[in-house]
């Protein structure tokens, strides 16, 4: 006998890119914004993930997809995880609200339609250097680069994992 399951109700959370204008009505402001590969989630990403949403009411993730992350450089066999799966495991969290892609390089066309009230980075990033800054300082927003809590990278992780 098969037992038939609700899909996750986190899947909702889940928006194609040609849908997101239309999603975005339903959010409350201040709207956050950021993005990343997030291939492997771990600590850092989560304690960044959760103090970028503390800084408004409602946020967007944007997620690189997969050739995108290929296009970076960051090794032949990365992303691990493929975008769909990245998706879903972003939409889990509470502090996502909604969860999207691009596949260009760079986040800026999903920042110019999300028009984002506070622009979020890690550390790594000084806010000039980070993709949007300029525009959304334009329309009246700000741009945050958050101080890392705790020093974890998905590449430090997968050599780990490698030399066990």
């Amino acid at each position: 006998m098969s037992t038939s399951y609700p899909s996750p109700t986190f899947e909702n959370k889940i928006v194609a890119p040609g849908d997101l204008v239309a999603r975005l009505a339903a959010l409350p402001r201040p709207l956050v914004f950021t993005n990343g590969c997030f291939d492997i989630l771990h600590r850092g990403h989560v304690t960044l993930l959760g103090q970028a949403r503390a800084l408004g009411a409602s946020m967007v993730v944007a997620l690189n997809t997969d050739a995108s992350v290929k296009r970076l450089g960051k090794g032949d066999d990365r992303p691990v995880n493929t975008l769909a799966d990245r998706l879903a495991v972003m939409a889990a969290l509470e502090c996502a609200s909604l969860v999207t892609w691009f596949d260009e390089d760079t986040p800026l066309q999903r920042i110019l339609e999300c028009r984002p009230d506070v622009l979020v980075k890690g550390g790594d990033w000084p806010v000039e250097k980070i993709v949007g800054n300029g525009e959304v300082q334009r329309w009246g927003g700000r741009t945050v680069s958050i101080p890392f809590i705790h020093q974890k990278s998905t590449t430090a992780l997968l050599e780990k994992i490698r030399r066990l």
